[in-house]
């Protein structure tokens, strides 16, 4: 009640917070001697109170205020979490959660202490406690949270921050420079577990560990602190600590943790709900380790409700609740396996069920191989985190030294990051949800029913895996990836997603759909690994909104979209096309036909007729790519370019009837590819482009009747083949 009230509030006026405190009380009043009553409405008063006086505070804090005149004011900020540097289309910046403690503007002075994110120009490293005196001008906050954005002109630093974190600062440079002689990914992912700093991952690690369900280790989660706690509490216990001595030590670990990792949302909720499920465990009932899991989001939310409406704290909730609740039952279902083994399968099926409608809101799949990722990297991760605090320790009193555990955490994460990258590669790692997201809660009990029944039975539940593993893994289908590809049309539904080939393993591929499952699967069984180019031809989501299933486990080299744009895909360079540019990638060259090269930013319902058209010419044959040309785009396409021939024409709009007829005539193919989804709503392709494709004998294939589509090239003639 209290989490559902915090999430509500925080987005509705201040009267409604007061509304809610009012009713509470009355509520509170007449039933005080009713606990039942009396107890959730005390509960809602502090929150409703909390959540007023905290959007009030902003509302008419002096920050707010000149936002909204957009004023250029100077002021004292104070660090709050450390900056994160992002690329954007002018180069790279630099983003601070900062507290807003003076403000100046025009003579006047305030004293305040308010939320506000900063943006620097380049790339800064800004850490926590860190004071800044800045010029910038402030912009309104989209989050009711924050009094302001602010734009950085120029600043200077006034001061580190106090002692402690200075201190954390050197154990997180001593982390790092532990695994620094090794200069890879896994190096990169140690102080991402230890302290949550993962400015070392690359994008592409990022999705592998996304796809295989392991994210939760690239931020710091409550297993990072029950690990690191539970050593400290059964070490002092086996050398017959008191239990004085053992909770004075679990309370600084605890601080000391929160110190090292930054006091960030992420890490508030570490600290508790690794806590709540250490103690759950320790004491073996989930009666109580849930009863200190509801404390723990009543008391979270009272300090910050915000927290009641991010995604990463209902994930943490409803993880931890998932463990305590289940995972000691699942364990004893697993009676055949040896106890260490059945619990290490018990605790991430318990997570990954709670957690199923939440992950599948924000990514819209529902990943596969996240319960046998999970099994496999748990032996990795307990060695991966103490052995890189302990280097960090080290670090302090012998850094020649710090590389010896250095190395050993190093040799843990390579394991970690293997099973990452080899899990993301697997064709079926995710399947998309066709449906709302929230039609997976009642579905999800079934699941755990079907689960529960299954595990009683040995010899099934081992069939039932290993089918599913072959599922996963999809065996090779003879003759495919086919030899001499000129063009693949993947199928990915109702949109676009097409593949040219530029060399072994690489490609240029251009749209990817609407859902990032069929475009991932369509470039794994291509052997696809590397995108020399990711063009979207504009910015409809049936075009652009796969593009996590793109990049899955591949680098991409060139990100290229038109006026329309397109979302900010990581990639090492971003171009704009327009008409009379010229590209050449490999041995495939791109002429970009379309749009006018004069043409500016265009409304999102003028999409289509801006579509980036591109002729692709591959082992001689040309390839006419139209996006989502309309008619009068089309008849502007003909005026504009005097040749528009090509031997395969991908037709506009998967087959819409707004289409000029004199295109085809123009164009002559031979064959025609549509991209398009089985019984979709709109009716595509429509018969009279069908009628035009059949007068003029061109052959046609669609994605909707054929799956996915190759057209080949055989001794200088174009055969297609289809799966």
């Amino acid at each position: 009640m209290a989490w559902a009230t915090a999430a509500g509030l925080t987005r509705a006026p201040v009267a409604a917070s007061l509304a809610v405190a009012v009713a509470a009380v009355v509520v509170l009043v007449w039933g005080w001697r009713r606990p039942l009553l009396a107890f959730p409405a005390a509960v809602l008063v502090v929150v409703a109170a909390t959540c007023g006086w905290r959007l009030t505070a902003v509302e008419s804090s002096p920050v707010t205020l000149l936002a909204e005149r957009g004023a250029t004011v100077r002021a004292e900020v104070h660090v709050r979490e450390d900056a994160r540097v992002f690329s954007g289309a002018g180069g790279p910046g630099t983003v601070v959660p900062v507290t807003v403690r003076v403000v100046e503007s025009r003579g006047r002075t305030w004293r305040v202490r308010v939320r506000a994110t900063a943006f620097v120009e380049g790339s800064e490293r800004f850490v926590t406690g860190t004071r800044l005196l800045v010029r910038a001008g402030l912009e309104p906050s989209d989050g009711s949270d924050e009094a302001a954005v602010l734009r950085v002109h120029d600043w200077r630093r006034a001061g580190a921050g106090p002692w402690w974190w200075r201190w954390s600062e050197v154990v997180r440079d001593g982390v790092r420079d532990g695994v620094d002689h090794r200069g890879d990914q896994a190096a990169a992912l140690v102080p991402a577990l230890v302290a949550g700093d993962e400015s070392g991952l690359s994008d592409r690690t990022r999705e592998e560990f996304a796809t295989t369900g392991l994210t939760h280790l690239l931020a710091v989660s409550g297993a990072n602190l029950t690990i690191v706690l539970g050593i400290v509490l059964l070490g002092l216990r086996a050398v017959g600590a008191s239990r004085r001595t053992v909770l004075l030590a679990g309370v600084l670990t605890v601080v000391a943790f929160v110190v090292v990792a930054r006091p960030e949302p992420s890490v508030q909720r570490a600290a508790v709900m690794g806590s709540v499920a250490l103690a759950g465990l320790l004491v073996g009932s989930a009666g109580a380790g849930l009863r200190a899991l509801a404390w723990s989001v009543v008391a979270l939310v009272v300090l910050d409700p915000w927290l009641a409406t991010r995604p990463g704290f209902v994930l943490s909730v409803s993880a931890t609740a998932g463990i305590i609740a289940f995972a000691p039952p699942l364990a004893r279902r697993l009676h055949w396996l040896p106890l260490p083994v059945a619990t290490a399968v018990a605790v991430p099926i318990a997570a990954h069920l709670a957690c199923l409608p939440v992950v599948t809101s924000l990514s819209g799949e529902i990943s596969m191989v996240a319960v046998f990722a999970n099994v496999l990297v748990a032996p990795a991760v307990a060695p991966a985190t103490v052995a890189g605090l302990a280097a960090g320790l080290v670090d302090l009193v012998a850094p020649a030294l710090a590389p010896v555990p250095g190395t050993v955490a190093w040799a843990a994460a390579s394991v970690i990051v293997r099973v990452a990258r080899l899990g993301a590669s697997l064709p079926g790692a995710a399947i998309a949800w066709p449906w709302p997201w929230w039609t997976l809660i009642p579905v999800t009990p079934l699941i755990g029913c079907g689960v529960w029944w299954l595990l009683r039975r040995p010899a099934l539940a081992v069939g039932m895996t290993l089918g599913l593993l072959v599922a996963i893994v999809r065996t090779p289908t003879p003759g495919w990836p086919p030899r001499d590809v000129v063009v693949v049309a993947c199928d990915v539904g109702q949109g676009d997603g097409f593949v040219v080939p530029t060399a072994p393993g690489e490609a240029i591929v251009i749209d990817v759909g609407q859902e990032p499952g069929p475009i991932h699967r369509c470039l794994t069984e291509l052997e696809i690994d590397r995108i020399s180019l990711l063009l979207f031809t504009h910015g409809d989501a049936d075009h652009v909104d796969g593009w996590r299933g793109a990049v899955r486990g591949r680098e991409v080299d060139v990100l290229a979209d038109g006026p329309s744009g397109g979302p900010s895909v990581p990639a090492a360079r971003r171009i704009r096309l327009l008409a009379g540019q010229r590209v050449k990638v490999g041995g495939v060259d791109l002429e970009v036909l379309w749009p006018r090269a004069d043409t500016g930013r265009v409304a999102p319902e003028a999409r289509n007729d801006a579509s980036v058209v591109v002729r692709a010419t591959v082992r001689g044959h040309r390839i006419l790519f139209t996006g989502d040309l309309g008619e009068e785009a089309q008849r502007g396409l003909g005026r504009l370019n005097a040749d528009l021939s090509a031997d395969v024409l991908k037709v506009a709009h998967h087959g819409s009837a707004d289409r000029w007829e004199g295109l085809l005539e123009r164009v002559a193919p031979s064959v025609a590819l549509i991209g398009v989804g089985a019984d979709n709503p709109h009716g595509h392709p429509t018969s009279a482009v069908l009628d035009d494709l059949a007068r003029q004998r061109v052959a046609v294939w669609r994605t909707d009747t054929s799956g996915t589509i190759a057209v080949l090239d055989r001794d200088g003639h174009l055969v297609v083949s289809a799966r």
